[in-house]
């Protein structure tokens, strides 16, 4: 999973890189700006998979883990074609609310118009693959990942710089991309598809959990998720308002940070599974064994990666431009990057333990205590200081969520586990 996550923000990644490498920063900056603004269209909806995987986790036989994968798609595939609808409108009044300069609109509406047809792809593979992590079939969604990245590889080259396409042509190969991610993962989970659709719609309706409960769990994760990416739309929208070179050189730190992220939640998506796992045996030794066994190897990872980050400052930030001003403000803002992967490090994995036991209830107020309580309040404390005090806020933050849901771990995920105990010792 670590793999599988890592190659994600590389479709970031190269598309920031290629255009923070052409000669006029508009490009890198507009699609700064859109992809804050997708992140609520389709990072929004990541509960798709979130949800998915404790449910799949949790299914006790093979039919009501492929009831639970057939009730998820279609789920998804009703909110794309919302997306489809409406996307563009909502995207016009966000760009309208992202204090960014009028010179940037018609790059960003073009990006979010062309990313926006991939709806139904995005969000599909969200639920294959949260499907996939809770049944511990992890080689399919690096395989899915790893696809779906070298071809936006490919095409970012040849649209950007063989044909000279800037913005639209990241964005093409993105969703060009996400369709074929897509493809592989349905062939993925062909054979319990199959299965189930031979048994008839009404017959594989009957299994998995009700769409009440379905979509009681997933709202609370969506209200969590939207929460989330508020603060890092937030966080774009003051960058924008500093400046654009300003919002160029916090659009490549935060490509960076996506990094760190992705390659932790693996052990976060380990616990997810697994925490299921022990729900499903309803064994408490397995749950702490395996909070234990995680809580390690994410720690251990979070002090490499930070140390990787600040002994490759020079080759990375060269690596993502070559833009003087924007190189400059990098250098002065990169050690708060050094230091998120460990004030980050502790709400992730938590994120995964409370997602595998089915807890989205306690995550929704977590989150919304920290963006209400510490995020904005800091924020306006701060915001004398420019992007300084700006890193600060989106630091603190992160770490008030690790502190939020390690106090509320014990009334939340351990007080409902059921008492029974195995005879067995579990190693992880």
């Amino acid at each position: 999973m670590i793999l599988a996550n890592l190659s994600v923000p590389l479709l970031g990644i190269v598309d920031t890189a290629i255009l923070g490498h052409l000669s006029d920063s508009r490009y890198l900056s507009a699609v700064a700006i859109s992809t804050s603004l997708l992140a609520f269209m389709y990072w929004g909806f990541g509960f798709l998979r979130m949800g998915t995987t404790g449910a799949s986790a949790q299914a006790h036989n093979d039919k009501e883990g492929a009831g639970l994968l057939i009730k998820a798609l279609v789920f998804s595939w009703a909110i794309a074609a919302l997306i489809l609808l409406g996307g563009n409108l909502l995207g016009h009044i966000g760009l309208s609310i992202m204090n960014a300069d009028e010179v940037l609109h018609p790059l960003a509406q073009s990006y979010l118009s062309i990313r926006l047809y991939s709806a139904p792809a995005v969000l599909g593979t969200y639920v294959v693959v949260g499907w996939l992590i809770g049944q511990q079939q992890t080689r399919w969604p690096l395989a899915i990942a790893v696809t779906s990245n070298i071809l936006n590889i490919g095409l970012d080259y040849l649209f950007i710089i063989k044909w000279g396409y800037q913005s639209d042509g990241a964005a093409a190969a993105s969703a060009i991309s996400e369709y074929c991610g897509f493809c592989l993962a349905l062939w993925s989970v062909r054979m319990p598809l199959a299965r189930m659709l031979r048994l008839g719609i009404p017959q594989t309706w009957s299994y998995g959990p009700s769409l009440k409960t379905l979509f009681s769990s997933n709202l609370q994760l969506f209200i969590r998720t939207a929460a989330l990416l508020f603060s890092i739309a937030f966080f774009t929208a003051q960058s924008a308002a500093l400046g654009q070179n300003q919002l160029a050189a916090n659009a490549i730190l935060l490509q960076l940070m996506m990094i760190s992220a992705y390659g932790l939640d693996g052990f976060a998506q380990a616990a997810e599974a697994l925490v299921g796992e022990a729900y499903k045996r309803r064994d408490p030794n397995i749950l702490m064994a395996v909070c234990r066994a995680c809580t390690n190897y994410c720690a251990i990872t979070a002090i490499a990666v930070s140390a990787l980050l600040f002994l490759l400052k020079p080759l990375i930030i060269n690596g993502m431009t070559d833009l003087p001003a924007v190189n400059g403000l990098l250098n002065e803002y990169y050690f708060w990057l050094v230091w998120l992967p460990l004030l980050c490090a502790p709400s992730y994995l938590l994120d995964g333990i409370y997602i595998g036991a089915l807890k989205t209830r306690a995550m929704q107020w977590c989150m919304i205590f920290c963006v209400c309580a510490v995020y904005l309040p800091l924020w306006a404390a701060t915001r004398h200081w420019g992007n300084h005090g700006l890193w600060l806020t989106l630091s603190v933050f992160n770490l008030a969520r690790g502190i939020s849901l390690a106090t509320l771990f014990k009334q939340s995920v351990l007080k409902n586990l059921p008492a029974r105990k195995s005879e067995v010792r579990y190693h992880p």
